[in-house]
């Protein structure tokens, strides 16, 4: 069992940056992927941003230009690096790890609110 941590939310202003990471008890370096999930108030957990082991990157529209995902293989950790937040951007985010075709992991969720 892959154990993932989250850490570096909080409250921001619009307009502001955080920098979510996540550690995993594994070697990252022989996962499928990794990915950072939100999930608002009401609403359905949605992806934001995933990258492969070979480090390809896709994100949902609504974040493209202003956050970036990226991985640390020698540390194990994967961050979401999240400039110009929006209020839309308010949820619960989730670091997931697709570890093989048959075993994937979720964290336990870290809240990021953005208001003035």
């Amino acid at each position: 069992q892959v154990h993932l941590v989250e850490s570096g939310g909080g409250l921001v202003q619009p307009g502001g940056s955080l920098r979510l990471s996540c550690a995993a008890s594994g070697s990252i370096f022989s996962f499928r992927a990794m990915a950072w999930y939100r999930q608002a108030p009401g609403k359905e957990r949605e992806l934001v941003a995933t990258i492969t082991s070979g480090g390809n990157t896709n994100y949902v529209d609504s974040v493209k230009g202003r956050f970036t995902i990226s991985r640390d293989n020698a540390k194990n950790t994967v961050y979401l690096q999240m400039n110009n937040l929006k209020p839309e951007d308010t949820a619960v985010y989730y670091c997931y790890a697709e570890v093989s075709h048959y075993s994937d992991s979720w964290g336990q969720g870290i809240q990021v609110t953005v208001s003035s």
